[in-house]
């Protein structure tokens, strides 16, 4: 099945046979000594040999023909608005483009593009409520899109924070993006986001867009929210002394990001190698924005960190995997195990490029090709269309 996005319906039982590597996205075991994965309903049932698991009553089988497997990425940082369109760049289409880029779930730090964004408390906390209503029941091409990041304004109270935990809000978006800026009362939100089982965000760097503020690493440690938001800019860094005080101050989980600064990526990466972090080290895009939208986005920098940053390629991909589910309490994905959900993304080395085998190849650079994604269990697409093409491209056979 080539460029397709018609889903493919899922079998009660479908099996994955003659998987080449299966990379779980768990960091403590990034390679799984597994050919084979079963999904019963849209869920892992089983991981391992095929020789000790037996293809027992398939109602699909998926033929891997040697490709890798990996669990679909969970960017950590997205700016979405309103359905399948971004106004930064008036584009339609971009969330399910990110799909074909082997991302199938999106974390919004924020839905702070929104034209006429309010900056009221009755207004932030709708439009909170809004995103977060409309994405549960929206996802382009099977994305799973977690929205309604609330951010902070002046005037909010403990009980707003309870009312939309209530709701079903469960995010908070970057600090420093609406009017509250300073380290006292973001502290304070973030406690009381926290109280309520909401995870944050601060961010961290220069100026991003009309309205935004420098945050620097003395306000970041105050507020200590959950993850401290691209460390390598938003896309502007800050010095190297103030990230490698955050990078060892903060027990916080550390981010980096596409629409960043590189070297400033690089050298945050190194610090967070140099005190054994790489647990909290999480991924995402900060798109859309000024830079464009990147499909690509996170595949390019896990590709990145790899090739440049001296990380293998498995270690890589757990910090676009499993790192951001843990981080995010999203106990049901981002890893490849029993009891998770199917997203899974089969890689193969691209056609014509240098290396030997998948790993190698994005160990000097270049990007994997994707031949085939699920969600929950259901193909939504075959080899996708932004990613150059994979040598392997699995395919469905009779039972």
């Amino acid at each position: 099945m080539q460029h397709s996005s018609k889903p493919r319906g899922a079998a009660s039982r479908l099996v994955i046979r003659n998987l080449g590597l299966v990379l779980t996205g768990d960091i403590a075991r990034p390679v799984a000594d597994a050919d084979m994965i079963v999904i019963e309903n849209g869920l892992i049932a089983a991981v391992g040999r095929q020789s000790a698991i037996g293809i027992g009553s398939a109602g699909a089988v998926i033929d891997a023909k040697g490709s890798a497997i990996m669990p679909g990425m969970i960017d950590n940082h997205s700016h979405p608005v309103m359905g399948d369109w971004t106004p930064r760049q008036n584009q339609l289409g971009w969330i399910e483009s990110t799909l074909h880029g082997g991302v199938t779930t999106l974390v919004s730090a924020g839905e702070v593009h929104v034209p006429g964004r309010p900056g009221d408390v009755v207004g932030v906390k709708a439009l909170a409520i809004t995103a977060q209503r409309a994405f549960s029941r929206f996802s382009p091409l099977g994305m799973k899109v977690l929205a309604g990041a609330l951010i902070l304004e002046k005037g909010l109270e403990e009980r707003d924070f309870e009312e939309l935990a209530a709701a079903g809000v469960t995010l908070v978006g970057e600090f420093g993006l609406g009017a509250v800026k300073d380290g006292p009362t973001g502290r304070k939100m973030i406690e009381w986001a926290r109280r309520n089982g909401m995870t944050s965000m601060t961010h961290t760097g220069g100026h991003s867009i009309p309205g935004s503020a420098r945050i620097g690493s003395e306000t970041v440690l105050e507020v200590d929210a959950d993850v401290a938001a691209h460390l390598n800019g938003g896309p502007t860094s800050l010095p190297e002394a103030e990230l490698r005080l955050i990078c060892e101050k903060s027990p916080r989980y550390l981010e980096i990001v596409h629409n960043g600064n590189m070297r400033a990526a690089l050298f945050v990466l190194n610090v967070i190698r140099e005190i054994g972090a790489f647990d909290r080290l999480v991924l995402g895009t900060d798109g859309p924005a000024g830079s464009g939208v990147q499909p690509l986005g996170m595949l390019r920098l896990v590709t990145m960190l790899a090739s440049l940053g001296d990380v293998p390629p498995e270690v890589a991909i757990c910090f676009a995997t499993g790192n951001v589910a843990r981080m995010r309490g999203l106990k049901d994905r981002g890893r490849i195990a029993e009891g998770l959900a199917a997203d899974l993304v089969f890689i193969d080395q691209a056609m014509g490029g240098a290396g030997e085998g998948v790993l190698d190849a994005m160990t000097l650079g270049n990007m994997p090709g994707i031949g085939m994604i699920l969600v929950d269990g259901v193909q939504r697409i075959g080899r996708s269309r932004n990613t150059p093409p994979s040598i392997i491209v699995p395919e469905f056979q009779a039972a």
